[in-house]
Parts: structure tokens; sequence; C-alpha cells
């Protein structure tokens, strides 16, 4: 496959401001995505005009980005419908929704601030494959001047009304019969796209809820607040008495969740007692459960002793999504904190995820802290380290000859786990095994070792 030069493993992610998260390129986008999309629509009614829905986070630099993309579509004669802050689920359900021939969503997740990206969604919600991606890409590197239309220009809407809508699909994935009465919940937004929704939701339903992260200013955006930082939430919970708290990243496609007493249940907990909720109620499509090379082996011993079958795929909730798709299966996630409902959504959404487990709550009035006993983690150490830049991993030898090392003397009882993110400029070094203190002197040797050869 060609080598990609702008697409990432979850779109465009840069600082903004510095290639290739320009304005300038922004705009060369929006014109290569309206081009693909009128090209590629297919069969349409007569008097079809390609529409493209855009989205974002709260961070400052959206503005610039929701400009440039949407001048870019509407040169090209393609038009145009803002939506404003949304959630990276809700800019998918609605480009759905409005029929819409592409989503787009210009959001950096959980990064800070200074950062900005751009991933896009196809007409059916879904993620673009690689082959996509790369057709756009080609476009936008190319010495194509992609001709804008002299006679043809597009129009810009905003729909006033998405985050109604949003809400809505949200509610409607509640079970009918079940309310949120009586469950007091701290819902942290990270400052993030999901500070309307997320409060508004739970209330509706009937919770108590107390909010944190909900004042976006532009720069505040996962400032130490939501999932990347739930000891914050934590603490609420236990200060408040809470049921369960609630975090959720900048774009809001991911979640991590607080018990009673104040204990961090981390994307393998909730992937475990909702697939062991499925699949008692026989729901649970081919007894599986898709999750990536990162979650714990905890996860699979606890599905093992139910007869649920753990399929890992790479890093990156796209992969575990289009395995799903391929496999036919309903359920599938990451350590992380991305969950999808296959049958409620076409891709990770927080909000969404929190909801079904309220629901298993509600429907067996229990604890959270009781249903994730389901699941016992092995003792696990994620490192990252800052890089400037990403020589392939398997050419150091020296960092290989470490991790046969350390795989040796694990003899069998643990697993390590290096590789670069696809988002940010960062090595991820993961190490697994039975005993806590042998698996951080690993991992902190690991990272010093890949700290001396790559000069970070």
């Amino acid at each position: 496959m060609t080598t990609r030069q702008l697409f990432g493993t979850d779109g465009i992610r840069g600082v903004a401001n510095q290639y290739p998260m320009t304005a300038d390129l922004a705009v060369r986008l929006g014109q290569a995505i309206a081009r693909h999309f009128k090209c590629t629509a297919g069969e349409r009614p007569f008097g079809h005009r390609t529409r493209i829905v855009i989205g974002k986070d709260t961070r400052i630099s959206g503005y610039m980005f929701e400009s440039g993309l949407a001048a870019g579509i509407t040169s090209m004669g393609a038009d145009v419908q803002l939506v404003g802050p949304l959630p990276t689920p809700g800019i998918s359900f609605l480009t759905t929704g409005m029929r819409a021939d592409a989503g787009i969503v210009i959001s950096a997740s959980h990064n800070a601030y200074q950062d900005n990206g751009i991933k896009i969604f196809a007409s059916d919600g879904f993620k673009l494959p690689d082959q996509v991606e790369l057709a756009i890409e080609d476009l936008v590197l190319g010495e194509d001047n992609l001709q804008p239309n002299t006679d043809r220009i597009g129009k810009a809407s905003r729909i006033d009304d998405a985050t109604g809508r949003y809400i809505v699909f949200l509610k409607n994935t509640f079970p009918r019969d079940l309310t949120l009465d009586g469950l007091r919940v701290v819902v942290d937004c990270a400052n993030g796209a999901a500070y309307k929704v997320a409060p508004a939701v739970l209330r509706e339903l009937g919770a108590e809820v107390f909010t944190l992260g909900v004042d976006p200013d532009g720069y505040n955006i996962n400032q130490d607040c939501g999932s990347l930082h739930p000891h914050n939430t934590a603490r609420r919970v236990r200060e408040t008495r809470a049921d369960v708290g609630i975090t959720l990243d900048g774009d809001a496609d991911r979640l991590i969740l607080i018990d009673e007493n104040g204990d961090i249940v981390d994307g393998d907990g909730i992937l475990a007692l909702c697939a062991i909720h499925l699949h008692e109620q026989g729901k649970l499509a081919d007894n599986t459960l898709v999750t990536t090379v990162m979650s714990n082996v905890g996860l699979e011993v606890a599905l093992q002793k139910r007869g649920i079958r753990l399929v890992r795929t790479a890093v990156g909730d796209r992969y575990v999504v289009e395995e799903m798709r391929k496999g036919g299966y309903t359920l599938g996630g990451e350590q992380s904190g991305h969950m999808v409902f296959l049958e409620h959504s076409t891709t990770g959404d927080g909000m969404l995820a929190a909801l079904q487990v309220l629901a298993i709550m509600q429907r067996h009035r229990t604890s959270l802290s009781k249903l994730a006993r389901v699941m016992t983690p092995f003792p696990q150490v994620l490192l990252n380290l800052e890089v400037s830049e990403k020589p392939p991993l398997e050419e150091l030898e020296a960092f290989q000859k470490m991790v046969r090392q350390v795989e040796s003397e694990l003899a069998g009882e643990g697993r390590v786990l290096a590789r670069y993110s696809g988002t940010e400029s960062k090595a991820r070094i993961m190490v697994e095994g039975p005993d806590p203190a042998r698996v951080r002197t690993y991992a902190e040797e690991l990272q010093k070792t890949l700290r001396q050869l790559i000069g970070a």
C-alpha cells in the first residue's frame, strides 16, 4: 500500500497552524473531499446536490478549519451543513440522518487545545477505509488544481437543532421501560463537544446530575479534566456520594467510568460487563467481542470462563469496527474507552456506552462496583515517550534485543507491546505480567533504552 503522508490512524492531526493542519490545507482538503464524493456518489435522484456535514469540538482553531473546509467544498459546487460543537458520533449520526454524502469532524479528540484534526465519515456513517483516504490524499497533494467551477458554487447553511436531534437519538438507545430516577451521576465533559448533550440526556432520563468540564473557552479542552484525568471525577463522586461517574474526552467518543467508591472502570472493564450482559441475554452476536492488542489479558480470561470469544485487532477504533463489520459482530472497543455498539451506532460513542451500562445497573438494581467484578485485570504498565521522529521499531536492534530479553524473563506469563501513536508524536510501551513491580521495572527499562536510541 502507498505510504500515507497526511492521514494517520484517525484522520489528519497535528498542531494548528503548522503543516499539515493549516488553513490552506483545509481549503484544499475541502475541495478534494467535494471532488471525491461528487465523483463517487453513485446513482442519485435527479437534481441531487452533494451535501457534506461539518461539525467540531470546542477548541479555538475549530473556527479556522470549519471556514477553510466550507470554502473548499462550496468552491467545488457542493453544499455544506454546519452543526457547530457536537460529539464525533453525533456528526456520524447526522450524516446518515441528513442523507448527506459525507460528514467531517474537526477535532483532535483527547489532545490538548493546540492540536486539531480532521476525520471523515462516509454517507453510511462509517469512517473511511484506507483506500478512500489515500484517494483523497492524492487529490490534496497532486498537481491538479481541482478546477473549481466558475458557474456553480455551493452554499453553506446551519442545522440549528443538531444538538436536540442527537439527544433524542441517545435517549432512544436507552430501554423504554427504564429511567434514571433516583440515580446520582457525576459527568465530566472535558470542556469538549458533549458539554451540552451529556448533562441534558442524563437529566431528561431522570438522573440527579453533577457536572464537571462544561465551561469550554476554546483553550481548556481536556485540560485536567475528562477521561484522561478521571481522578477528578472520582473525587467528585466521593464528595457527592454519587452512584457513578462518567468521564468523556474532548470529542466524546471515549468513556471511562467511576464506580460509587471512586474506583476507575476502564474500557476493558466496561467491555467485559457489557459483553457478559449481552451474552446472558442471547444478544451478543456470535458470542464474540472485538478489541485491540492493547486490551488486558484479564479481559480475555473473564470472557473465556463464560464461553465468549475475543478477537484482537491493531490499535484504533476504525480497525475494531472493520473487524466487526467483516465478522458480523455487534460489540467492540478499546481499553482507552472507545465503545462501539454496532446495533445502535457506526462509531465509538461515549454517552451511548454510558447509557448501556446505566441500563444494566438499573435493570439489575446493582452497583457498578459489583458489575465490574466480572473481570480481574492483570498488572499492566503503559508508558509514553515523546519522540521527534518515528524510525521503525523493528529496525532498532538494541531495543528489540531488550524486548526479547523481557519476554524471555516473563516466560509466557506476560506480554510486551511497543508501537508509535497514530495520532501523537509518542511511542507507547506496554508490559503485562503477574508481578506489578517487575512489570513497571521492565517498562521503565524499555522506555530508557528507546529514549537513548531515538533521542526523544
